[in-house]
């Protein structure tokens, strides 16, 4: 019987965890251009909270033996994110934007995890969101590019300039993936944890439909 190598097998266990989050209809509507540079600018901002809260994480562990293998400068998005909001809100885009509800819970999510100092729910959020860049983000930087008339500026976010292939990036990221040797509770431990952080996106989502809506 031959052994499912595990980064399929966390494909797999989340896909219809994934399917949740691409589908919710904030995303939808920015997709096919029925959303608004506003709508843009505010999952930009929620962002920015996130990414500050993982990229912190993986300061704190860039000398931990496993999770380091998959800790890349290729990566880091905090630099285009506040280039990103300084050029869709102006200088003073700090005081600009603020955290939905679900933000705050899953900055602290990600601030737990590395406080445990766990490194397969560490990895569990990188490849959540790092991957998702790679993959669909792709399509939806090129779109957001089309729908809003931008060039660079307003979606660094999605451009990876310092990788020349995020397929090959992907192949090998897996290949990291499927090389450490976490036990079955641990393998089973970290794909709970990547179906926590798709249904954080699908919360985000909901929440900022709640924050159009509102407005």
């Amino acid at each position: 019987m031959s052994v499912i190598p595990f980064s399929q097998a966390l494909r797999e266990r989340t896909w219809s965890s994934h399917g949740d989050s691409e589908g919710a209809s904030f995303m939808k509507d920015l997709m096919t251009g029925a959303g608004t540079r506003e709508d843009y600018i505010a999952l930009v901002a929620q962002h920015y909270f996130i990414y500050e809260a993982l990229e912190a994480a993986a300061a704190r562990f860039a000398s931990d033996p496993v999770a380091s293998a998959f800790i890349s400068p290729q990566l880091t998005r905090m630099p285009a994110l506040e280039q990103d909001l300084e050029f869709l809100l102006g200088a003073d885009w700090r005081s600009a934007i603020s955290p939905l509800p679900t933000t705050v819970r899953y900055v602290q999510r990600i601030d737990e995890v590395a406080a445990e100092g766990w490194a397969g729910g560490f990895i569990a959020h990188h490849y959540t969101r790092y991957m998702g860049d790679l993959s669909g983000g792709q399509a939806i930087g090129r779109l957001m590019q089309r729908h809003f008339g931008f060039e660079t500026n307003g979606v660094g976010f999605y451009l990876f300039d310092q990788i020349a292939s995020p397929k090959e990036f992907k192949e090998t990221y897996r290949e990291q993936l499927d090389a450490v040797e976490w036990s079955p509770e641990e393998r089973e431990r970290v794909i709970d944890e990547v179906i926590v952080a798709y249904r954080f996106n699908t919360e985000l989502f909901i929440d900022l439909s709640a924050a159009k809506a509102a407005a």
